[in-house]
């Protein structure tokens, strides 16, 4: 009997919960970049499994990136069930705009609204056609919300003359109570809870998104600064993986740096199929220049060319080489990031190449042990002794390839050096299955 009281309860316990309106809270409280883009995106997707009837932004940012706010602004206007900002102090640049492609607007004492003039990396104002491609934005959005779409404009355009609301020579920025004044914002609240009350919701469950742990790491990784540590990675993993044949700890570890690199940009729609083809044919073509061809000539510029381009392209949201509507500030960084990590590869590579070769720790991962013909140790599957003996190529060696040697062909390699054919060769060393050979003196 107190089992079944106990599941009755238990029912009715999810009964009354599922029929509270379920309101969730998401916070726009940093930056306006990539990272807040796929967070608002993974909110709503989060709000539409839960059945979330009403979602309230928690804004104080000073605004970031256009391409990413606008965005989320697309996200907010295009979801079904209404959108409310609560804005705990700041809305500013394109805080303001996504602000104002919300359903209702509510500020708390002394916040502000307004200011969203587009601005370059050192704080001067973009060229015009950023401000007019922001001025109408704003204003179509201002208008899609029933607010009046000059003031959105006199928001980014200081030329712009509101009579008393405001003179031409600065651009709007309204206080709270401005806000309510001139049709910006429904009320002022301290509370989120007050903002419920103010609609009449009173049965209600009240929950935060909050970012997976996953998710919480991918954020970590789409930081410019990080990647270029990724990239760092990645260049002395391979030459240490070129250096020391089997190793695999340092291919392991530049194959990790460069998924760690691609899949955050991936997931967050910056990185586009073609970047990532571009970086891998980059990649092919050094190692076709590294193991097939001799020297270093075109494939190997070309290769490290496309590797550099690529990995800078990846970070930023072009549209196939079109940089419009990129801050610069954002180029650089993606610049530095990129060019930081390959200059910090080589210079790992030139101060910690032997020490990490001699290092007790490589020791243990690679061998590092010799083995000498004196020893008893031999590998050589070549019946009689060829060092010392004369021949020549019967095919290109470049390295390996084939030599005629006493009427016989024997499979032979170089030290990396290019040896045409038909040309005297020396034997150096028969161990193994192959003859090592060098150019005959003239």
């Amino acid at each position: 009997m107190q089992r079944l009281i106990l599941i009755l309860l238990v029912i009715a316990s999810i009964s009354a919960t599922a029929q509270k309106r379920q309101v969730m809270v998401m916070e726009i409280r940093e930056i306006i970049d990539p990272r807040m883009k796929r967070y608002v995106d993974l909110a709503l997707e989060h709000a539409e499994k839960t059945g979330a009837e009403i979602i309230i932004i928690e804004m104080d940012t000073y605004g970031g990136t256009l391409n990413d706010a606008k965005e989320i602004v697309d996200a907010i206007m295009h979801y079904k069930n209404p959108v409310w900002v609560f804005i705990n102090s700041d809305a500013a640049s394109a805080g303001a705009l996504i602000s104002i492609a919300c359903d209702s607007i509510y500020m708390s004492p002394g916040a502000s609204i307004g200011a969203a003039t587009v601005v370059e990396s050192t704080g001067e104002q973009a060229p015009d056609k950023y401000q007019s491609y922001m001025r109408s934005i704003m204003r179509s959005t201002a208008e899609e919300n029933g607010r009046d779409p000059r003031i959105a404009e006199a928001m980014v355009d200081e030329k712009i003359d509101l009579d008393s609301i405001s003179p031409a020579g600065q651009v709007i920025t309204f206080s709270t109570t401005e806000a309510i004044r001139y049709g910006y914002c429904e009320g002022k609240v301290n509370t989120i809870e007050e903002i419920l009350e103010k609609n009449n919701v009173t049965d209600y469950n009240l929950y935060r998104f909050e970012l997976s742990g996953t998710e919480k790491i991918i954020s970590i990784f789409l930081n410019p600064f990080i990647s270029g540590i990724l990239i760092l990675i990645i260049i002395a993993g391979i030459y240490f993986e070129m250096q020391t044949p089997g190793i695999g700890f340092a291919g392991l570890a530049a194959l990790v740096a460069l998924i760690l690199y691609l899949v955050p940009y991936y997931l967050n729609g910056l990185a586009e199929n073609w970047e990532i083809l571009t970086l891998f044919a980059g990649i092919v073509l050094l190692a076709v220049e590294i193991f097939v061809l001799p020297g270093f000539g075109v494939a190997g510029i070309t290769g490290i060319s496309l590797m550099v381009i690529s990995m800078i392209l990846i970070m930023l949201d072009n549209d196939f080489f079109n940089f419009e509507f990129v801050p610069m500030r954002q180029v650089l960084f993606a610049t530095a990031a990129t060019m930081g990590g390959i200059a910090g590869g080589i210079a790992l590579l030139f101060v910690g190449g032997s020490r990490l070769t001699s290092s007790r720790f490589f020791s243990r991962v690679a061998l590092t042990d010799t083995q000498e013909r004196s020893q008893g140790y031999t590998s050589s599957f070549i019946k009689e002794r060829m060092q010392g003996k004369v021949g020549k190529t019967y095919t290109v060696l470049r390295p390996s390839g084939k030599v005629m040697i006493d009427d016989q062909l024997f499979d032979a390699y170089t030290r990396g050096d290019y040896i045409d054919k038909d040309v005297d060769v020396e034997v150096i060393s028969d161990e193994g299955t192959s003859l090592q050979v060098r150019r005959l003196a003239q």
